[in-house]
């Protein structure tokens, strides 16, 4: 600050940098993020799309009528088994896992509900085969090799059948263990599969043909009942850890 000769300032200087001009805007680069986020995002999200369009995309009544009428030329208990699946994957099955007192042999629930479990049973129950007679009698005969999830002391001819996890004991008991392998040509229409969850929990379907029959080297796909859904028959074969592999009765 400098002094006049009258005492007071008449100027202020100024100490500093010196002032820059200000940067012009690059509209190019701002393009770029723009579309490099575009990109990532078709990148990722495609095959999340993919998907949800495949399992919203059902297969036709033509289709399906078309691969049962194969098997049912084809005979046999597996194929007859997977015939059955394909007829109850058209079914309006509202998923229900609750507990109920039913007859004894031969009992079930409303048809109009049901879980994994069920599908099972309905379907063998349609070959002749009574899960819930068969599972009952071998509990009781050796009940303590069974899962010990639910606090029982006793086999429940109730409910005992309509546990994945008991059905997976007594496949591995009565029926042909295979391997639970990666590769779609180990598995047979009729098959058995049961798989491992994210939530600890398992789950159960039946193999059978894609829409599109046998051709080709196609992936074999199931006809399931997952939770909280509607019955499905989709290629989901590998979708979740197979566990279990099972045919039964065995050959």
């Amino acid at each position: 600050m400098s002094r006049s000769r009258s005492g007071y300032n008449t100027t202020i200087e100024y100490i500093g940098p010196h002032p820059r001009s200000p940067k012009k805007k690059n509209a190019f680069g701002g393009w770029v993020i723009v579309l490099i986020a575009l990109a990532a995002t078709f990148f990722f999200g495609k095959p999340l799309v993919g998907s949800i369009w495949a399992s919203e995309k059902q297969p036709s009544e033509s289709q399906q009528e078309k691969v049962i009428e194969k098997l049912q030329n084809e005979g046999g208990t597996q194929a007859l088994l997977a015939t059955e699946a394909l007829k109850y994957a058209s079914s309006q099955v509202s998923y229900d896992p609750s507990y109920a007192e039913i007859e004894y042999p031969g009992g079930d629930i409303p048809q109009h509900k049901g879980m994994a479990a069920d599908l099972i049973v309905r379907c063998y129950r349609s070959l002749g085969i009574d899960l819930q007679k068969q599972i009952h009698q071998d509990m009781k005969s050796d009940f303590r090799v069974y899962p010990q999830l639910w606090n029982a002391i006793s086999p429940d001819r109730n409910i005992d059948h309509r546990r994945v996890q008991n059905l997976h004991r007594f496949f591995s008991r009565k029926g042909e263990i295979l391997e639970n392998s990666s590769n779609p040509v180990d598995y047979q229409v009729g098959d058995v599969v049961v798989w491992a969850m994210g939530n600890a929990d398992t789950h159960i379907g039946i193999v059978v043909p894609s829409p599109e029959g046998y051709e080709g080297n196609a992936t074999p796909w199931v006809v399931h009942h997952p939770q909280g859904g509607g019955v499905k028959w989709e290629k989901a074969l590998f979708e979740y850890q197979v566990i279990g592999h099972f045919r039964y009765p065995a050959e």
